[in-house]
């Protein structure tokens, strides 16, 4: 065994036994609020839905002048809240589409604000929605978006065994950065804090990460209260889950997909992104469409050419 491979053996021995003495000393595990038990059926009103645990669940539509051509769900992305879609959401209304977002658990006016809901949770909230929408719009056709975290939650619930009835997804900057395209280093740091500190709040303020080139749009984001700022570590580790069954859902994936991703995107980059792409199922390859944007950043729909990626999302719902 050379030097170096002794050196990694001696750091992986010592973070075993640091994990292992944590471990037995604090007992410690991610805390997730979970769903209480069934209580009731599913309800939707006009700001609310009502899920069958009688969990109340924030939500916003926009509605167009004349009967609607089609109904669009929305999921936001991690910390964010459904009203995140606010000026793409005017814009499909004006273009003829009835828009819908919900504050999903843990985030915006959902119960339980900044703790993570686990992530079947999520999914099985987002089939309780659709289903209660749909339902609504019978004879409409019926779109899901996500951004960020919404569209690995899409995802997800879309390759279930009962998956999304949908006539098509659109992935904006989907969370795909799971575990395979992260280096061993975060696995483990991440892994060890989630069952040893659970509870303490990390914030990005460090990490020089521009997220949009819309730098009002982001001064808006940090002084609304809906937005969390301070996250768990528990909640990291329960998204990098859900990221990493976004990345198992990518070969199975058999809807009509428009995938959006900016070129400039650092926190969903380029590894990730082209992972997930790669592994699209191939026969399905007439089913998908891929837009990059030059000058996008993680948060498309509202980067300053957010225009342009409203535009494209009209014209391939048009088209299907």
């Amino acid at each position: 065994m050379n030097a170096n491979r002794l050196l990694l053996h001696k750091i992986v021995q010592f973070f075993i036994t640091i994990l292992l003495f944590t471990l037995t000393i604090n007992g410690c595990s991610p805390q997730l609020i979970v769903p209480g038990p069934k209580t009731s059926t599913p309800i939707i009103s006009n700001d609310e839905l009502i899920m069958q645990d009688g969990a109340k669940l924030p939500l916003h539509q926009w509605t167009p002048k004349k009967n609607p051509k089609a109904v669009i769900l929305v999921l936001h992305g991690f910390n964010d809240y459904g009203r995140f879609i606010k000026d793409a959401a005017e814009f499909f209304a004006n273009q003829g589409y009835k828009v819908y977002a919900y504050d999903q658990r843990g985030f915006g006016g959902a119960p339980h604000f900044g703790r993570w809901p686990g992530r079947q949770a999520l999914s099985d909230d987002l089939i309780t929605v659709t289903k209660l929408l749909r339902q609504k719009h019978p004879e409409k056709p019926f779109f899901h978006l996500g951004s960020s975290m919404g569209g690995a939650v899409i995802m997800k619930a879309a390759t279930l065994n009962t998956p999304l009835k949908t006539e098509g997804i659109i992935l904006v900057a989907p969370a795909v950065r799971g575990r395979a395209s992260m280096h061993i280093y975060e696995r483990w740091i991440i892994g060890l804090l989630s069952h040893t500190t659970p509870w303490v709040k990390l914030t990005g303020r460090q990490l020089n990460i521009k997220p949009s080139d819309n730098i009002e749009m982001l001064r808006a984001l940090s002084r609304d209260p809906k937005v969390i700022k301070e996250t768990r570590i528990d909640s990291i580790w329960g998204l990098i889950n859900l990221m990493d069954d976004a990345v198992a859902a990518a070969p199975k994936l058999a809807q009509k997909t428009l995938i959006l991703y900016g070129d400039m995107d650092e926190i969903i980059n380029e590894l990730p992104t082209k992972y997930m792409l790669n592994n699209l199922p191939r026969n399905k390859k007439e089913l998908q469409k891929i837009i990059r944007y030059k000058n996008g950043y993680h948060m498309l729909l509202r980067d300053l050419q957010a225009k342009k990626v409203w535009e494209d999302i009209i014209i391939w719902m048009q088209e299907n």
